[in-house]
């Protein structure tokens, strides 16, 4: 590419710095906002994959002292229980993982899991019925095991987590659709308002345009210093929004969300590292096609 043609853009880009700093800062606003849907994204996904990991289902075995109607014959034998863990042996790769709990297991488990509750006194080895816990690979799909089992043979109960789960699997996907939509609207709005800039500065430079065109200069030559100056402009607009991205994923998760709640899944500001490429990738190619797009119009002969 000729020098002349960077000194053109560097000109345009010198002659017209309001028109400039209109794409950086549309460009840093739509950018910003882009990422934030981005890393809560990220947000979604990463709280997604620390449920889900949690998400067991209980298998509870007859005890002689069970109430259910399928434990009418007494404690579940070991061959049924044998026969329980053969069909979830069968049923991979849906069942992940499967650990056996027994009525000591239970009992020093809810013991530890309800230290501060007055019911921890009140419970005693046996109350709670040994079983297989069960991980799922995929735990949106946990009736699938609960019906398999249900009735079966030595089985006293398989605990319905419709109740427990769903509102929580309906409220991941929604805030999963909620960030995806903001992303295609912001990015829709990005290219909007990109091209809006861009018609404005090539509307004030229509006579230098026109008198290009009168010596001679293909649509070619006249379109890329426009398209540098898009490019440029966006990039020192994406790295403001990526500065500005770190600097509040710092402040909220690093120095607050991640020092108040350590046990708890939450992103970083090393997350904003992970999306920049793309949104310096994307930027790129948003300008070089917004900027030929909008400046067809004005190059038609």
């Amino acid at each position: 590419m000729k020098p002349s043609v960077f000194a053109d853009a560097w000109e345009g880009l010198r002659r017209n710095k309001s028109i400039a700093v209109s794409v950086i800062l549309v460009t840093m606003i739509s950018l910003y906002l882009l990422g934030v849907g981005l890393l809560a994204q990220r947000q979604v996904d990463q709280m997604k994959g620390y449920w889900y990991d949690r998400v067991q289902v209980s298998i509870y075995m007859c005890t002689d002292t069970s109430a259910q109607p399928n434990c009418s014959t007494g404690a579940a034998t070991q061959d049924q229980r044998e026969s329980v863990a053969a069909q979830l042996e069968e049923m991979e790769p849906l069942v992940k993982d499967v650990y056996w709990e027994s009525e000591e297991e239970a009992y020093s488990r809810f013991k530890q899991d309800y230290k501060n509750s007055p019911l921890a006194g009140h419970i005693r080895v046996g109350d709670i019925p040994p079983s297989y816990r069960v991980q799922l690979s995929d735990p949106e799909e946990f009736e699938t095991v609960a019906s398999a089992f249900e009735g079966a043979p030595g089985v006293a109960s398989v605990p319905n987590l419709r109740e427990v789960f769903s509102p929580l699997f309906r409220a991941i996907n929604i805030i999963t659709a909620v960030m995806v939509g903001l992303a295609v609207l912001t990015l829709v709005s990005a290219v909007l308002l990109m091209a809006t800039t861009i018609r404005q500065a090539a509307f004030t430079r229509r006579r230098e345009i026109a008198i290009m065109k009168l010596v001679g200069a293909s649509n070619r030559t006249i379109r890329t210093p426009f398209i540098i100056e898009t490019v440029a402009s966006g990039l020192i607009g994406a790295l403001m929004a990526i500065g500005l991205l770190w600097v509040s994923a710092w402040a909220l998760f690093d120095r607050y969300l991640l020092q108040e709640n350590s046990g708890t899944a939450f992103i970083s500001s090393n997350d904003v590292w992970v999306i920049a490429p793309f949104l310096l990738v994307g930027v790129v190619v948003l300008a070089i096609g917004t900027s030929t797009v909008t400046l067809w119009r004005y190059l038609r002969v």
